[in-house]
């Protein structure tokens, strides 16, 4: 069966459109048999009116995105840290077609007709991805009209997508790209077991939510343990009100996408019938049971995060992410054995019982077991502008505790780890030959609390620059606002 760049198999695969014999069939005789003969049956039409066949319409808001424009260049001088625990004091790193090149020592060659950026005393890391964000669904400023973050109507919102809430005016992406964050994973919110879509976007000005997305990136659907959509429907005096209501409503859920991926399953395999009506609550969690949409998973407790694991046995999916987690410490071997990354805080803890046990050690003894996978994330928008600054104070606790942590391999906490966390790990996320050119020139190393962000690239395009105003992109809807245009701790005017 075909298998589609979005989907997986079964559900995602279109089943071939007509049932013909095989014109080699014989009859006993050696004879042709009527059917080759040219009496075969008609074949059934499958094809369904618009929109209502799942399979083909996997993608139907797609990405409109286009990298701004680019030349190719050569930072050159600087500490590299590649996001593959590599560091290379006085690198080279090379960016041809909004790709990177070539990365090495100072003997790596520079292509004729490159510009060269001299980065003497500063840092080169790839871009910063933050895969808990709720910027343009959540934007600012904070009013109920913008608030569109929450689909709080049912336990099941499975069929919402974060997409559709985005308002690209959000001024919290220009700040984050100052912070040089150059990939968000934007996240509907936590009332819900099954909160919608996520959606993972480029950050680059743009006034359409498609110009934003990420080409290719695969969906995801947000899922939340614990307190969160407890009390918001037993506060309705409705289910779920406890934790044991949860997990009921998890299992019913999915066996209900289970049964609707059944039925089309087997209606594209015979035929035989009506299709059945596509449901877009089941289509979602159907395209988790295939393994094309990914889990992101709210959960802070080590002992919900269990059963969380035993639940996707039992039903024969896999979780990509656990986030917030500040009880990932504790099962970091179970974490690591089943390839599920945890997305963490350094210093949140004690806003409500689930995040009481909260160590700022977390992430680095998540980190500590072989094929971990720790990441450091916002939930955020202004500490997305600092989660060089959050995974340093973990760096920081991790050393304390006797864990030999190198920066090299800390980088990759909201690098390359954090693009495995959302799938886009083959695209992203490090500086790899190959990979898009997602570039910060750091002031500093990016684990001191004086470093920011001088120049940020992506796919190879100056997006922002801290020295030139020209490349501090300002929203339409900050334009006039008060206060705008003045200059503040003698900061160049509209830097951030």
């Amino acid at each position: 069966m075909n298998r589609h760049h979005l989907r997986g198999a079964s559900l995602a695969a279109v089943a071939c459109a007509a049932l013909a014999l095989s014109a080699c069939a014989t009859t006993g005789q050696g004879t042709a048999s009527p059917e080759a003969a040219g009496a075969a049956k008609p074949s059934k039409d499958r094809s369904l009116d618009a929109g209502l066949d799942p399979a083909t319409t996997l993608n139907p808001y797609p990405s409109t995105y286009q990298p701004l424009p680019r030349e190719n260049f050569a930072v050159v001088g600087a500490t590299v840290l590649t996001g593959t625990d590599r560091k290379i004091e006085n690198g080279v790193v090379v960016v041809t077609d909004g790709k990177v090149a070539a990365v090495g020592d100072a003997q790596t060659p520079v292509p004729a007709g490159h510009r060269v950026i001299d980065a003497r005393g500063r840092y080169v890391t790839p871009g910063v991805i933050d895969v808990h964000s709720h910027l343009g669904v959540y934007p600012s400023p904070g009013v109920q009209g913008l608030s569109n973050g929450n689909e709080a109507t049912s336990p099941n919102t499975a069929q919402v997508w974060a997409e559709h809430s985005i308002w690209p005016q959000d001024p919290g992406f220009n700040t984050a790209r100052a912070g040089g964050v150059t990939t968000l994973h934007i996240l509907p919110g936590s009332a819900n077991l099954f909160g919608g879509r996520g959606v993972t976007i480029r950050n680059v000005p743009s006034v359409t939510m498609q110009g934003l997305k990420f080409p290719n990136a695969p969906y995801t659907v947000k899922m939340a343990c614990g307190e969160n959509p407890a009390r918001v429907y037993g506060s309705r005096n409705q289910s779920p009100s406890t934790a044991m209501g949860n997990m009921a409503g998890y299992r019913a859920a999915f066996i209900a996408a289970r049964e609707y991926k059944a039925k089309w399953d087997k209606w594209r395999e015979t035929g035989e019938g009506s299709p059945p009506t596509r449901n877009l609550q089941n289509e979602t969690l159907a395209g988790v049971l295939d393994g094309s949409i990914l889990i992101q998973n709210h959960c802070y407790r080590a002992n919900e995060m269990a059963m969380m694991m035993d639940m996707a046995n039992e039903f024969g999916y896999r979780i990509s992410t656990f986030h917030h987690a500040t009880e990932a410490y504790k099962i970091a071997p179970q974490l690591a054995a089943n390839g599920i990354c945890a997305a963490i805080w350094t210093g949140w803890w004690g806003f409500k019982m689930e995040a009481l046990d909260a160590i700022e050690e977390n992430a680095a003894l998540v980190d500590a077991q072989q094929g971990s996978c720790a990441v450091i994330h916002s939930d955020d928008p202004e500490l997305t502008q600092r989660l060089n600054q959050e995974a340093a104070a973990a760096l920081s606790a991790g050393r304390r505790a006797g864990l030999n942590i190198s920066e090299e391999h800390a980088i990759g906490w909201f690098t390359s780890n954090a693009a495995k966390a959302i799938g886009i790990a083959d695209q992203t996320g490090s500086l790899t030959p190959g990979l898009r050119a997602d570039v910060v020139i750091w002031s500093a190393d990016p684990f001191s609390i004086y470093a920011r962000a001088d120049q940020v690239f992506i796919d190879g395009a100056l997006t922002y620059d801290r020295a030139n105003p020209a490349y501090q992109p300002t929203s339409d809807f900050e334009l006039g606002q008060p206060g705008y245009g003045l200059t503040a701790a003698n900061a160049t005017v509209g830097a951030r």
